[in-house]
C-alpha cells in the first residue's frame, strides 16, 4: 500500500527534525529512505511551499518521491488531488493530523493513520535493533570456546592442562 504524507505535519510530531530546523524536509527525507530500505513501502511526501515563490517540484530520492506543493498551492491540495485522482482510492494510506485533510481524504476511501502514530512508527525499528546485539558470553560460554580453538602446543603431556 503506498503512502502519502503530508511532509510538515509529520515533522511536528518527530523529536528531530523540528520545524525550525531550516534542513527539516531534507532531514525527513533522510528517515523516510532509511524506512523505505526497511520496509519496501512506497512512499510520497508532499511539503507546502516555502514563504517565497517557488514553483511546484517533483523529485525522487533514494526511493522515495519527494513533491513541493507550487505557490499558490499546498501540500494537502496536492494530497486531496492525489487521491482524488487515484483509480484505487482504498489502495492509499495517507498520514496526517491535519483533521479537515484526514476526513476529506477518508470520504473518498483513503486509510488515514495520524503523523503521531506513523512518526512511533518510524523510530520503532531503531529501537527494536537494540534487542538484536549480541550479549556478552558468559564464563561457562568462554571457557568452552576456548577449549574448542585451544592451541594444542599449550595442552600438557596428556593432553590437559
Amino acid at each position: 500500500m503506498p503512502v502519502l504524507i503530508d511532509g510538515h505535519n509529520l515533522i511536528g510530531q518527530l523529536a528531530t527534525p523540528s520545524l525550525e530546523d531550516p534542513d527539516d524536509e531534507e532531514a525527513l527525507l533522510r528517515i523516510l529512505m532509511s524506512y523505505r530500505g526497511r520496509t519496501g513501502r512506497a512512499i510520497t511526501v508532499v511539503f507546502d511551499p516555502g514563504s517565497t515563490f517557488a514553483l511546484a517540484s517533483t523529485q525522487k530520492r533514494g526511493g522515495v518521491k519527494v513533491v513541493f506543493a507550487g505557490h499558490n498551492s499546498s501540500a494537502d491540495a496536492y494530497i486531496l488531488r492525489r487521491v482524488r485522482q487515484s483509480r484505487d482510492r482504498r489502495g492509499w494510506l495517507v498520514v496526517t493530523s491535519d483533521r479537515d485533510l484526514a476526513d476529506a481524504v477518508r470520504e473518498l476511501g483513503a486509510r488515514i493513520q495520524s503523523a503521531s502514530d506513523f512518526a512511533k512508527e518510524l523510530a520503532a525499528p531503531a529501537a527494536s535493533m537494540a534487542d538484536w546485539r549480541e550479549k556478552p558470553l558468559s564464563p561457562d560460554e568462554v571457557d568452552a570456546w576456548l577449549a574448542v580453538f585451544r592451541d594444542p602446543s599449550e595442552a600438557g603431556p596428556s593432553g590437559d592442562e
